[in-house]
């Protein structure tokens, strides 16, 4: 459905070292983070603790978008930044069904301790796969329970609402069948702009920049190597 399994990746230490010597380009991107905390708010402590949400509802694992998150784990752990991983698949995640229980219902205690890393966070990595142009159910269902007032948000006077997660970047990477450019231009990115505006934009997330995987089936090692090199190299980054 978008995202392959990773076997017959030569997965040596060679390919998840990231190649970028680029010093100029290394510094334009400094600036623009200290321009990120200082705008956002954030202190540069905070921006160091990194969580990776590994998206996809397969237990088993063995997935590209495992490897991707591996990837950028390697290159997060050498610049010495904290790390913590949230594996929605191996979560107790019941699904909310009507809005007393979304606003008041009680709290599954693995969506508690996936709320502690996502406050403890500076900056999320959310990853998964593409299915029937969306996010998997399961992950939906995890952000909806983990979303919650109180924590995400808060509800304010005349139908207003408090964004409780600002000065939080995040970096969404997703995995597809089709290539990147026809979900980009012939399906508008819809799911992606949707998860963007009104679930990590709503409670405060931002800046978020992107990873759109396209082609990530085909039998193409070159590809997938390049992209867990770039994944590596947002690790390194923090971004």
């Amino acid at each position: 459905m978008g995202c392959g399994n990773p076997d017959g990746l030569n997965h040596r230490a060679n390919h998840w070292r990231a190649f970028d010597t680029d010093q100029g380009s290394r510094a334009r991107r400094s600036i623009l983070r200290q321009r990120t905390w200082h705008e956002t708010g954030v202190d540069r402590g905070m921006a160091q603790r990194i969580v990776i949400i590994q998206g996809h509802p397969d237990p088993a694992g063995g997935h590209f978008c495992h490897a991707l998150a591996e990837a950028y784990a390697v290159g997060a752990r050498v610049t010495g930044r904290e790390l913590r991983r949230i594996e929605v698949a191996g979560l107790e995640v019941p699904l909310l069904r009507n809005k007393a229980d979304f606003e008041n219902g009680a709290l599954p205690d693995d969506i508690a301790e996936a709320q502690e890393s996502l406050a403890w966070a500076g900056h999320w990595v959310l990853i998964y796969p593409l299915w029937l142009g969306t996010m998997p159910a399961l992950l939906k269902a995890f952000l909806e329970q983990a979303m919650r007032p109180g924590f995400a948000f808060d509800y304010g006077p005349d139908g207003t609402w408090r964004k409780r997660l600002t000065g939080r970047s995040a970096r969404v990477v997703v995995t597809m069948a089709m290539p990147a450019w026809a979900y980009n231009w012939v399906y508008g990115a819809h799911s992606l702009k949707s998860l963007e505006r009104h679930i990590l934009g709503f409670v405060g997330i931002g800046p978020i920049q992107e990873s759109v995987v396209g082609l990530a089936e085909a039998d193409d090692p070159t590809s997938r190597e390049a992209w867990l090199v770039k994944l590596t190299d947002h690790g390194r980054e923090g971004e």
